[in-house]
């Protein structure tokens, strides 16, 4: 099963990050936490502390599958000004390989120019950050190999968005029973 990314630094959002990783692992997907900061413990942009399971400067990122930008506030920020992760997701797009950000998250990739004639979503008033795109207004949208979603209220479709482009839609529906989605 594929191997997932999840970047944090402190202010990120809890609900965004916490139901990708919970969804994507209940997938059956290897989900690993990525400090991006030199601490391992991030505070979240409502003060829930998570411990890290690696810091950025310690991995290889060589069996990644997609990797995963949380949203929230200054996290998503600091995601944006961290020059390796930067040239990470610059390679993934080069090779065509899948990125999913959420809320101020999509912020990051519009900065690096990915986003350009594709059609996306993002928490209101991060627009301005999304050169060239087509923004959509809806809580999450795949083009290609890019998922964004809005923010905290699209968590779930934005986790199961992600399963469906890595594991299957026979997956996503068994999520949605066992978890109880109303989609």
């Amino acid at each position: 099963m594929g191997t997932v990314y999840a970047f944090f630094a402190d202010g990120f959002e809890e609900i965004e990050a916490f139901t990708a990783v919970d969804t994507l692992r209940r997938a059956g997907l290897n989900v690993e936490i990525v400090s991006v900061t030199p601490d391992e413990i991030v505070v979240g942009a409502h003060d829930v502390s998570l411990l890290c399971d690696i810091n950025f400067d310690n991995c290889d990122f060589f069996d990644a599958d997609l990797l995963l930008l949380p949203g929230g506030m200054p996290g998503a920020a600091t995601l944006d000004k961290h020059e390796g992760l930067r040239r990470l997701i610059l390679d993934f797009a080069a090779k065509n390989k899948p990125v999913a950000a959420i809320c101020a998250a999509p912020m990051v990739l519009g900065k690096l120019g990915l986003l350009k004639g594709k059609k996306v979503t993002c928490y209101p008033s991060f627009e301005q950050y999304l050169d060239g795109a087509e923004c959509v207004n809806k809580p999450v949208v795949r083009d290609g190999n890019i998922i964004t979603g809005m923010g905290p209220g699209a968590a779930m479709e934005f986790a199961l968005t992600i399963v469906e482009l890595l594991v299957g839609k026979e997956k996503v529906d068994e999520l949605v029973e066992a978890m109880c989605v109303k989609r």
